[in-house]
């Protein structure tokens, strides 16, 4: 058995139906693993001891009741054989002050994702590391440099370098007047870059999600944009269907598969479009109960296996 404590939003408001972590918490209680809940806040680094005030938590698949706490505790979590880092962006100072928190308790305690590597890999910056895959990028806060973009490819998308799940996700075409406008409340509401990429049309037929297990490819959905919409995020309104993988995008993931295992990024989902890797989502990847739901395999219990091969390697 192994104690598993549990860094992640607050619990009452998830969607049992789709969160992974909900997902991952339910395979490791029918594992025997004992679980303990806590949130980002609650983390505190005193004296080259990291704890967190954690309680005790049970979950069952009934929705409106599908979790209960016990009572409050502060634990050191070096003591604990797994912490999963499950909250979600924005990939904010919050977020890199509590990689460099829980890299603290390293090797003793298995980090999932390991906190180094989720710091080092923020989703659309460490895509650019396989350029080869990517669709024409750009990455800046000088306004021309953007308008040469938008000159160039006719129709973008601008999105903010560190947020997720679709927001802030602008298409902007050649004849768009909005643009100037955009830029001013980017520079209002982000002090840091924004990333713009040529609009891939495909995105009408989908944006695959593909999910991968220390490296390995687990299982992919494709997720098509509601009418009228740019995004295909299932947060705002994309429509999971099941699918399979091109010859690209084998590819793809042949070739991150390597760098991914080497980091220690045992739970990663990449966005392809039209054959194109967007993104590689190392915080907390979603889709996995999709992927189930559709008739692959559960991908919690494949994590789990892995999680549990780490762990057993470290006590031996």
């Amino acid at each position: 058995m192994l104690s598993v404590a549990i860094q992640m939003d607050p619990i009452e408001r998830i969607d049992i139906t789709g969160d992974s972590t909900f997902a991952l918490a339910l395979e490791a209680q029918a594992r025997g693993h004992s679980l303990m809940y806590y949130g980002p806040r609650d983390l505190t680094f005193r004296n080259g001891l990291v704890t967190a005030r954690v309680r005790p938590l049970t979950v069952r698949n009934v929705k409106g009741d599908h979790f209960a706490l016990g009572p409050a505790a502060v634990a050191d979590l070096s003591r604990s054989d797994v912490v999963l880092m499950r909250q979600d962006p924005p990939f904010d100072m919050a977020y890199i002050t509590a990689t460099h928190i829980l890299e603290r308790l390293q090797p003793g305690t298995l980090v999932v994702n390991d906190p180094v590597h989720v710091r080092n890999a923020p989703e659309k910056l460490f895509v650019t590391e396989f350029k080869t895959f990517m669709p024409p990028t750009l990455i800046t806060t000088d306004r021309e440099e953007i308008k040469s973009f938008r000159a160039e490819h006719r129709d973008i998308i601008l999105k903010p370098l560190y947020g997720n799940g679709g927001a802030g996700v602008f298409r902007v075409k050649e004849d768009d007047e909005n643009l100037g406008a955009l830029l001013e409340m980017f520079t209002q509401f982000y002090r840091e870059p924004v990333i713009v990429q040529r609009y891939v049309p495909e995105v009408r037929k989908g944006d695959k999600r593909i999910i991968l297990v220390d490296g390995i490819v687990a299982g992919a959905i494709n997720r098509v944009p509601a009418s009228g919409e740019a995004r295909s995020n299932m947060h705002v309104g994309g429509r999971p269907e099941p699918t399979t993988l091109t010859r690209r995008e084998e590819e793809i993931c042949a070739a991150l598969a390597p760098e991914l295992k080497r980091r220690g990024l045992i739970f990663t989902g990449i966005d392809v479009i039209g054959g194109y890797l967007t993104e590689i989502n190392v915080t907390s990847p979603t889709g996995i109960q999709e992927v189930k739901r559709f008739g692959g395999p559960d991908i919690a219990k494949l994590i789990w296996d892995a999680i549990e091969q780490r762990c057993g390697r470290a006590k031996t």
